[in-house]
């Protein structure tokens, strides 16, 4: 049982505003389109020491040894690109050790990589796909034996190398494919770049190297931290339900049960600072509850309605496994989103423009409603235009399931809503002219993408004051219109008024001085102020993506032996 009771205010709204003409402006295509190209940055290839002989053995039986083990099978569980990426490390590199040097086992290198997978579980990834135990036991076997052969020295050698491999392209791609959990996720992970990346790390600063290849911003320290704090609530009997019952304001009253539950729901998550207390729903009660509402996309209005409850009973183990699915998410970005660029997060509502890292305007959005065909997807794509008082080209799709009977019941609602009839190919197609009426506001931000996606301002500022915002087509209604031009094109407030302005050209365009990245993505987990919050699940996309994270976010115990086996291995 997934939680989606907070979505139940989104579809509700979005059924009463299905009959507003200025629902919004856009559709979408059905095919994806390629990612703003970014590079890993890393420093100079490492060479190997490609000892003469590792312990006695000679460097060609090494290398025979290596040949015969990387054409075999891979080790048990590991994922087909791990090994492509082994084996493509060793052809980089040459077929020559490279966690071994003439007295063996390079233990500097070999313990910082086991230091770094025995805290996989920091991460949230899962250690099914890592040859762990075949690890250790080949590091026993080394170990043990009094002059370990060639295979026994190339097994140990192809097996960190797997690890590594596995282990970089996890935390530089994202370990579960977005496809395989029903994402709708159309930003390109980079695969491409992984090979080279893995080559750049394997040097003498490992440890950095290691750690570069984890998404770099203080969002994900954040998540992992949060991680950490709710892998500890989960693993303790988890906190209580409420039972469900009438709706409840400050004042009221309910059975000493359901009170009894409630307290102690908000103090285990440390939401009041005493469980104790009667049966009156009193302030601070209520403030523990709004306090919970603006951290669950809930409308924040102090009540205990059936939607909160739902979600207060949705159990710590799940909440665990959707920080540990944003994790995922956060890895399936480029690593580098460029000096300038703009990030949605559309179950956050909210847009942030960063400039050399630091946030430099942040504002409220409206995302697609959770509607047949109107979900905002997740892609990534360039701005490169701005248009002043724009036209809104009605899409087909609207213009005949909305505006079309609208035409054909009252004459006289095309003049009423600046509406004019205009030849797209030959075919007669219906648009509204710029002005105050405009379904698009004053200005839209282009960034060319097959889904016909793009920001715009809004006649409709009023809509912002809501918490829950999905009422658009597919687009994205921004709060900040006006400061948004400003930012991007590099112009002061006045001259940006006078382009909105009664009187201006229509429909001018202006173009960038430079592309600019746009990032639409879709995170139900998140950190804002040094706070965690839970997004709305507007398009149910947690569902599948947390069950499959759910084992790494809180292992079994098959899995904590593992790595306190190689733990104890590694530490001699």
């Amino acid at each position: 049982m997934t939680p989606r009771a907070t979505t139940a205010l989104a579809r509700k709204t979005t059924l009463v505003m299905l009959g507003v003409f200025l629902l919004g402006a856009c559709s979408k295509a059905n095919s994806a389109r390629k990612a703003v190209s970014r590079r890993f940055h890393h420093a100079p290839v490492w060479t190997p020491a490609a000892p003469a002989a590792v312990k006695g053995v000679p460097q060609a039986e090494m290398q025979a040894a290596l040949t015969t083990r990387l054409d075999a099978a891979p080790p048990a569980g590991v994922k087909a690109d791990s090994w492509r990426h082994t084996r493509a490390l060793y052809k980089s590199l040459g077929v020559t050790p490279l966690w071994l040097t003439a007295s063996g086992l390079d233990k500097d290198r070999a313990r910082v990589l086991t230091d770094a997978v025995i805290r996989i579980n920091d991460d949230a990834l899962r250690t099914d796909e890592y040859p762990i135990s075949e690890l250790s036991a080949a590091l026993t076997a080394v170990q043990h034996a009094p002059n370990p052969t060639a295979a026994q020295w190339a097994d140990v050698d192809v097996l960190l190398s797997t690890v590594y491999a596995a282990l970089g392209s996890d935390m530089l791609v994202g370990q579960i494919a977005p496809k395989s959990v029903g994402q709708s996720w159309h930003i390109n992970p980079l695969e491409d770049d992984v090979d080279s990346a893995l080559v750049h790390s394997l040097g003498d600063t490992l440890e950095r190297g290691l750690a570069e290849m984890r998404p770099p911003d203080a969002d994900y320290a954040a998540l992992q931290k949060e991680l950490t704090h709710y892998r500890d609530i989960a693993m303790k009997p988890d906190w209580p339900v409420v039972p469900k019952g009438k709706t409840l304001r400050t004042g009221q009253s309910d059975s000493p049960s359901r009170m009894t539950a409630l307290r102690s729901r908000l103090f285990a998550e440390g939401l009041i600072a005493d469980s104790t207390g009667g049966a009156v729903y009193d302030s601070v009660l209520a403030g523990a509850i709004g306090q919970f509402q603006a951290h669950h996309a809930i409308t924040v209005d102090k009540t205990l309605s059936p939607e909160t409850v739902n979600s207060l009973n949705v159990s710590a183990a799940y909440r665990l496994g959707q920080i540990a699915a944003n994790l995922e998410r956060m890895r399936w970005m480029p690593r580098n989103l460029g000096d300038r660029y703009i990030y949605v997060n559309v179950p956050a509502f909210h847009l942030t423009a960063y400039d050399s890292g630091e946030k430099a305007l942040d504002m409220k959005v409206i995302v697609g409603q959770d509607y047949e065909d109107k979900a905002t997807p997740v892609f990534s794509d360039s701005m490169e235009t701005v248009v002043f008082r724009p036209y809104w080209l009605i899409t087909p799709s609207i213009q005949s399931s909305e505006i079309g009977p609208r035409i054909a019941a009252d004459p006289a609602y095309m003049d009423r809503e600046n509406l004019e009839y205009y030849k797209d190919g030959g075919v007669q197609r219906i648009r509204q002219k710029p002005g105050p009426k405009n379904a698009l506001g004053f200005v839209k931000f282009l960034f060319p993408n097959d889904y016909n996606i793009y920001l715009h301002d809004t006649p409709n500022h009023e809509l912002f004051n809501k918490d829950v915002r999905a009422f658009s087509h597919g687009c994205i209604r921004v709060e900040k219109p006006t400061e948004l031009a400003q930012w991007v094109l590099g112009w002061d407030a006045a001259r940006v008024q006078q382009a909105m302005a009664d009187g201006s050209p229509d429909n001018t365009s202006i173009k960038l001085p430079r592309k600019l990245p746009v990032y639409i993505t879709y995170g139900t987990a998140y950190v804002r102020d040094g706070q965690l919050y839970f997004g709305n699940d507007l398009y149910h996309r947690d569902d599948k993506l947390v069950k499959a994270a759910a084992e790494a976010a809180l292992p079994g115990a098959a899995a904590r032996e593992k790595l306190e086996e190689l733990k104890k291995i590694a530490a001699n």
